[in-house]
């Protein structure tokens, strides 16, 4: 029945209407009807494990999933490229040559020489190189002391940097596990106990952590504008949250117990102390928040030009507000600290953030630019059983989608009037009305979002989605899967290191195992990471938007 609908046959104004709200009123219960389904479903499967029984199997089916289920909006956004495979031979290293010889005894007696074929077969040597070290010894009488020989500095402790860098390039750069690496080392002839491979992993890796500071640094510097996103991890089997920070010359991971505003604050100040600022700043972010007038004026009375310790300004709450609730001394916490970290001099100070819509990033930049693949996702978990509002809805995402190409092409060659008729283009796209209300609640949600989502328009360098901080994401996920979770702060500190310095190097076009090979063996070869983010970020020119601004 609701197939054959057109409502443009309808010639009853009031009659239409009224279809409409059905309509939408049958989509409403529909989804009503599914919450309830599955929560029932869940309720069941509780009770029967409460009862020692078991819940639903969750069994996959053969086929794939109806397009419904795929959320994703890479399919709309990614448009095919022409792709020409270019010979791979001219970059391999060759290391030795040699002559395949013809057998002469099968040559007719009057073949003649014609020059060679050439053909390069790549291969691998994996042996073990295993030292026995005699080291001199003396004895002086005179002085009554005895005199060693110390090892080369690459080969401290047990095991010489081929096996250390090895390691370390298998468990962060190939997200291979511990007991893995055991069983590849055993298999060349290595003897290696698990809770060694643990210690080359997280013990004495100063120079890597500073190294990783260094390239965090830098890479704040490099441009005005970061993106970042957190995902989940467990240390010692406890949920905590790595946040990831990154542009297109560095990738830095940090691990910490939450992900709230003050959190992620922490992280893009690169864990400086936390300061606390009263100011006019700080009083516009709470305008919104509901304070009584009196706090308000204590607060305004308190402003001033100096910064505060976290010790300082908790203290001063506590004399000044001892009685805020929760959610107002948070609001408060959090409007100071972000005041003072926009007054910070001699720093890196983030102009703009590319994220998601999560709470927790508002306020932390002046600008935030919002990811259009985010934006497109709740569109495509609408699922509509009116062959209408699928159809209303598939014309909308078509046209969402055009404007996403338009912005592109706008950020290549941006110009002012450009500008001006993209800015009128999105006000008549979101606000459109189908008559399928989920569809036009969600249309005027985005409309809402109008400053966030053009703030290309402003600095057409900014990318139009988050993607590189939610593959730095999917990263975590791809280790956290194949090894669980830390469970110390050593760890910790490690996977954050380590998994940033992996992420880096393959931005710089640097190879990871070679990179940790030249720092353990003390070649040096390789120029500190931090110089060549600084390197790529003047040749890529990631702020010229915004100086020209």
């Amino acid at each position: 029945m609701f197939e054959e609908i057109d409502l443009n046959r309808i010639q009853d104004e009031n009659a239409r209407e009224l279809i409409k709200r059905l309509l939408n009123l049958v989509e409403r219960l529909t989804a009503d009807l599914r919450e309830a389904q599955a929560e029932n479903q869940r309720l069941r499967d509780e009770n029967n494990r409460l009862k020692g029984e078991q819940g639903k199997p969750d069994i996959k089916g053969n086929t794939r999933k109806p397009a419904t289920q795929d959320h994703s909006s890479e399919k709309e956004r990614r448009k095919p490229r022409d792709r020409h495979k270019s010979s791979k031979i001219a970059t391999i290293k060759i290391d030795r040559e040699e002559v395949a010889k013809v057998d002469q005894a099968i040559l007719p007696a009057d073949a003649e020489f014609k020059g060679f074929a050439d053909v390069v077969v790549q291969d691998i040597k994996l042996t073990t190189d295993n030292v026995l070290f005699h080291k001199e010894k003396y004895y002086s009488a005179s002085a009554e002391k005895s005199y060693q020989a110390e090892l080369p500095k690459r080969y401290a402790g047990q095991f010489g940097p081929g096996v250390q860098a090895r390691t370390l390039a298998l468990y962060f750069g190939m997200q291979t596990s511990e007991p893995k690496i055991r069983e590849f080392f055993e298999h060349v002839g290595i003897q290696i106990s698990e809770g060694e491979v643990s210690n080359l992993l997280i013990k004495e890796r100063e120079n890597f952590h500073a190294e990783k500071e260094a390239v965090y640094e830098a890479g704040l510097r490099s441009s005005p504008w970061q993106h970042t996103d957190d995902t989940l991890t467990r240390v010692d089997g406890q949920h905590q949250h790595c946040h990831v920070v990154c542009n297109p010359v560095y990738t830095i991971f940090a691990t910490l117990p939450s992900k709230d505003r003050l959190s992620v604050l922490d992280v893009l100040r690169h864990g400086r102390a936390r300061i606390f600022r009263l100011n006019e700043e700080t009083m516009a972010y709470l305008e919104k928040i509901q304070l009584a007038q009196t706090t308000r004026q204590i607060l305004k009375d308190g402003c001033g030009t100096e910064e505060l310790s976290e010790g300082d300004f908790l203290s001063w709450l506590k004399t000044h507000l001892p009685e805020l609730g929760k959610q107002q001394r948070k609001a408060i916490l959090d409007a100071a600290a972000v005041a003072a970290y926009h007054a910070e001099k001699g720093v890196a100070v983030i102009e703009a953030l590319i994220c998601d819509d999560a709470p927790q990033f508002n306020w932390l930049t002046h600008r935030m630019m919002l990811c259009w693949v985010h934006e497109g996702r709740p569109y495509k978990k609408l699922a509509p059983v009116i062959s209408l509002h699928r159809e209303l809805l598939a014309d909308f995402l078509k046209r969402f989608w055009l404007y996403y190409d338009q912005l592109l092409t706008y950020r290549k060659q941006p110009t002012p009037s450009e500008r001006a008729r993209l800015e009128a283009e999105f006000d008549s796209l979101f606000s459109t009305r189908t008559g399928y209300d989920d569809l036009d609640n969600r249309i005027a949600k985005t409309r809402a979002k109008k400053d966030s989502l053009l703030l290309v328009l402003e600095f057409p360098e900014l990318p139009l989605h988050n993607n590189p901080a939610e593959l730095g994401a999917r990263q975590r996920v791809r280790k956290r899967d194949v090894s669980f979770g830390p469970r110390t702060q050593d760890g910790v500190r490690a996977w954050d290191t380590f998994m940033s310095l992996a992420a880096t190097t393959e931005k710089l076009g640097v190879s990871f195992y070679q990179y940790i090979q030249d720092r353990i063996s003390g070649t040096n070869l390789i120029p500190p990471l931090a110089d060549l983010v600084k390197k790529a970020a003047e040749e890529l020119k990631l702020g010229w938007s915004f100086s020209s601004a």
